[in-house]
């Protein structure tokens, strides 16, 4: 017995008889909606017509989905799907019989480059501005929304931590297991919790927002640095990543990170206001 650890054994949702909602669509949701919210009150500062809202809220959520998933399939699971391509924006398996499974593996990094395609698509056909205008602001609702896709993996009981080796911890009694792991989860989201503050705190109260590139390159550098730390303790996704002197997380991790700093240091005309 652990007596120091937590027991974490969640239902899946909220049961309503017709249909279950999920913690984890759930947690999309929230995300979403508060990323509408947010992003509304920086179009009201910065005077941008309300109608253009609506737009970067379906690039937003469009991107982040095809992005997230199609970044799984290429970064970690391409020997299956490239023989599989069908099941890609399936809900279901094939081979080798059939099998519902929900739309499973989504990967952040594919999320991040999906949303700053979009991003150049809607600053080009929608808000006729720069890119990194629009990257410099959005990062802060992305920020936020990170915090509670993070908590729906906790309640998935997935993206699981290394065993702590000791009591404390966090047993997923989901897995079967009897012994308490890290809650890297919940590590995560409560660093990205401080990331969206950063990033509010500098675009409200001080002038780097005026610095095209500065919040973009800020935000990459904060929180790929963090997604690169707590991979130390967290466990491998797939098998291939044992083999690697870092895993694939920390791999992607690195070049959005230095992205980052190029974003941040480097000589910038004035936004476009």
């Amino acid at each position: 017995m652990h007596f120091l650890s937590i027991v974490w054994d969640p239902s899946t949702g909220f049961d309503l008889g017709f249909i279950t909602i999920h913690y984890y669509s759930l947690m999309f949701v929230i995300a979403f909606t508060l990323g509408w919210f947010i992003m509304k009150k920086i179009y009201v500062r910065e005077e941008i017509p309300l109608e253009k809202l609506d737009s970067i809220f379906i690039y937003t959520v469009v991107a982040t989905l095809i992005g997230a998933r199609l970044g799984h399939v290429i970064f970690y699971d391409w020997e299956y799907f490239q023989h599989h391509l069908l099941e890609i924006f399936l809900p279901f398996k094939i081979e080798p019989e059939f099998e519902f499974t929900g739309f499973r593996g989504l990967a952040s990094h594919g999320a991040a480059l999906g949303i700053i395609v979009a991003m150049y698509l809607y600053s080009k056909n929608v808000l006729q501005k720069p890119i990194l205008w629009i990257l410099d602001r959005v990062v802060i609702p992305v920020a936020s929304g990170a915090i509670f896709i993070r908590i729906g993996n906790f309640f998935n009981s997935e993206i699981i931590g290394k065993p702590t080796g000791n009591d404390y911890g966090v047993v997923f009694a989901k897995l079967g297991e009897d012994f308490p792991r890290y809650p890297t989860q919940l590590y995560e989201s409560a660093a990205y919790l401080i990331v969206f503050l950063i990033l509010w705190f500098v675009y409200w109260k001080t002038n780097k927002r005026e610095k095209q590139g500065y919040l973009f390159g800020l935000f990459l550098i904060l929180l790929w640095s963090v997604r690169f730390f707590v991979e130390f303790i967290k466990e491998n996704q797939v098998e291939f990543e044992d083999n690697l002197a870092l895993n694939m997380g920390q791999w992607l991790s690195i070049p959005f990170i230095f992205l980052g700093i190029y974003f941040m240091v480097r000589p910038s005309k004035q936004t476009v206001s």
